[in-house]
Parts: C-alpha cells; structure tokens; sequence
C-alpha cells in the first residue's frame, strides 16, 4: 500500500514524515521504493536535522541513492540539490528485472502532491523576488481645486488609497497663495509593485479624489 502525506513544505508535513521514519531508513522500511522517489520530490530541501533528524538522515540517504543509482538520469527530481538533469535514453527491455528499485517511475506524470509542491516553491521564489525589489522614496505635491476645498478630506482621500507595495509617510500643508493650501506628503513604494504616474493617474485624479484633488507633482523621487 502506497505510503501518502500531505504539506510537505510545512511544519506539520515535516513532522508527520520525520514520525513516520522513526526506526526506518526509507519511508517503507529498509528498501527504496516509489513511495521514497514521489516524497522526496514534495520536499521543498533537506529537513533541518536538529528538528527532523529522522527525515533529515532519510533525505540524505535518498540523494545518495538516486546519486548512485541513476547519475544524470533522474528527470524531475533534485540530487543532492543540484538542478535536474537531462533525460537519459530509455532503459533496454533486456535489462529489466524483479527488482523493486529498478521499477520506480522517474519519468511518470506528476502526482497532483508533486504539482502542488512544484506551485508552493514558485510562489516562494516570486515572494524572495519581491523582498528583493527596489525602495524609492517619493514626495508629492497634492492641490486643491481652490480655497474652499476640505484639506482634512482631501488628505482622508489621498490616505485612503491602498495599493500593495505602497506606503503613506509624513505630511503637511504649505500655503500656494490666496489662501490656497497644498498637501505635501511623503511615500515609500516598492518600484516592482508600483508606479507613481499610474497612481496619479489613475487613483489620485479620478472619480471620487478628484472632488478634492485637483492635480498631484512629484517634487523629488529617490531610490532607497
């Protein structure tokens, strides 16, 4: 009976391998099989082995099978960390045998635990890449459409907008003339996320700020 778990870039999923491998050097006993091949390509990289040491110590013991066994043929799944590498040439029908080893399934459709897997690393690596991206600090000028205007609503307005990547920092009213009053505001945004034309443009300047808002300058704009 094959051997199934769930979440394996999770806690929870690691634990309930690193349980299952108390006493065991693969997850169905003393030999390799498919149910070793399918989990090791749902975990996401060696299980820290002061928290997992069961899983850890299975993990290494895994790579260095299919190091061994299949150098350079395993097609979709890590050896030792390293990328996948290309396919080999199907194995001759004359050098198969009864061994349970010889039987794993390399090459076989993923299992809908593999592609979740294969989903849960893209997203970790897309939210890396957006801890990575670029800071810009930006101050901006906000104007009335004349004196009358609300300058307390006008900045409600102007805060209200939220957008990921965007932060809204200090600000003050500095008097134009006539009794006219601009809003001066500062904000961090992440450059990846957002783009400060698009947000005048089209958030700022539109239905329903542009009761109050009249029109917005960038006065400085500087990378972080």
């Amino acid at each position: 009976m094959a051997v199934t778990f769930s979440n394996l870039h999770t806690e929870a999923g690691l634990k309930s391998v690193n349980e299952h491998l108390s006493g065991k050097t693969y997850i169905s006993g003393d030999q390799l099989t498919k149910d070793d091949i399918k989990v090791y390509g749902a975990v996401l990289e060696q299980p820290s082995s002061d928290l997992y040491p069961n899983a850890s110590k299975w993990y290494q013991a895994v790579s260095a099978k299919l190091a061994s066994s299949f150098p350079g043929k395993a097609v979709g799944v890590k050896v030792g960390g390293a990328a996948p590498a290309e396919a080999a040439p199907a194995k001759p029908a004359a050098a198969d045998d009864d061994d349970d080893d010889d039987d794993i399934d390399l090459f076989g459709e993923e299992t809908e635990e593999e592609k979740k897997a294969a989903e849960a690393r893209e997203a970790t690596k897309a939210t890396t890449k957006k801890k990575e991206s670029g800071k810009s600090s930006v101050l901006m000028d906000v104007k009335p459409w004349d004196d009358e205007t609300d300058m307390k609503k006008l900045e409600e307005a102007v805060r209200g907008v939220e957008m990921e990547g965007l932060f809204w920092g200090a600000s003050k009213l500095v008097p134009v003339g006539y009794g006219i009053k601009k809003l001066q505001i500062m904000l961090t945004i992440i450059d990846d996320l957002v783009s400060v034309d698009t947000l005048i443009e089209e958030r700022l300047t539109e239905e329903p700020i542009n009761e109050y808002v009249q029109s917005c300058d960038i006065v400085a704009f500087n990378k972080i």
